[in-house]
């Protein structure tokens, strides 16, 4: 099946792809990957009459850092951190290889997936538990949007008619401390949608106690969610085997999984518990084993 006819703009300035999206209004889609928006269009899902390829636009594939955080530009790909091990955010790396496969990887960029809102997106629950915030822009303002606040519902954001996602931003623990990361995926084949996606990290200072914890959830309620209860439960503790498992248990009271053909909602539930439980496990391995490490 073939899309609908649409007209197509390629600016290469933030101020040129503004001007067509005030133009065209509703009318106007922005292609950043494509890997969500062009499968819609060649299936007839969607016909938007104007597409704005935002590719050309070289501030926003950028990637800067100073003590206190990363900021990468929206049209960073999937690839990029399937191939870049950043030791202070390691669930980048350990995200990026699950997603989809290396077409869709090579294309599709972290800011389209956050504005598409996937629920079973991989990007949404892992940035979630890094706590990320997203730079949002109009040809009339900016704002920063905690990520945790930019979700609305399934496929629904709080991005404006007029507004475009062009950079995230990732707070970065301490130098100091050590920051372990997993994961987890199930999916009935390798690149399919999550069944069930569980983002886990932790960093430690050097008695082994918690300093900062993020846990998010995929396909299990409307939108990625944050485990925040289960966050807390971690912070200003060592990674206990009571702890993780209360952990484990309050993250699977905190989703809300519906039943469907990929599993039911208790066995989507007891999903969520095995994988935040294995994930702080591994990640309290990691801690353990570099304490073994000679210095």
């Amino acid at each position: 099946m073939f899309p609908y006819p649409f007209r197509y703009f390629a600016p290469t300035t933030p101020e040129e792809a503004f001007g067509v999206l005030e133009q065209y209004g509703d009318e106007a889609k922005i292609l950043a990957g494509g890997q969500s928006l062009l499968p819609m269009m060649k299936l007839r899902l969607a016909a938007p009459g104007v597409l704005i390829d935002i590719n050309g636009i070289s501030e926003w594939n950028r990637i800067t850092e100073d003590a206190h955080a990363l900021t990468q530009g929206s049209l960073i790909r999937h690839s990029h951190w399937e191939h870049t091990h950043h030791i202070r955010i390691p669930l980048l790396y350990e995200t990026a290889g699950h997603i989809a496969d290396p077409l869709v990887r090579n294309r599709g960029t972290v800011g389209g997936s956050l504005a598409h809102a996937d629920p079973a997106a991989d990007w949404g629950a892992s940035l979630l538990a890094l706590k990320a915030q997203v730079h949002v822009q109009s040809r009339v303002r900016e704002r920063w949007i905690a990520l945790r606040d930019f979700f609305i519902d399934t496929f629904v954001t709080v991005l404006e008619p007029q507004e475009i996602v062009t950079a995230i931003q990732i707070p970065l623990a301490s130098e100091t401390d050590f920051t372990g990361a997993r994961y987890l995926k199930l999916e009935r084949k390798v690149g399919d949608f999550a069944v069930v996606g569980v983002a886990v990290t932790c960093s430690f200072n050097d008695q082994g106690i918690v300093t900062e914890a993020g846990i998010g959830l995929a396909a299990v309620g409307a939108s990625p969610l944050s485990a925040s209860g289960a966050e807390s439960l971690l912070i200003n503790h060592p990674l206990t085997s009571e702890v993780i498992q209360e952990a484990a248990e309050r993250a699977a009271e905190e989703c809300d999984p519906q039943s469907d053909r990929r599993g039911s909602e208790e066995y989507k539930r007891a999903m969520v518990r095995v994988f935040v439980k294995r994930g702080l496990r591994a990640i309290q391995a990691d801690w353990e084993n570099r304490l073994k490490k000679p210095a």
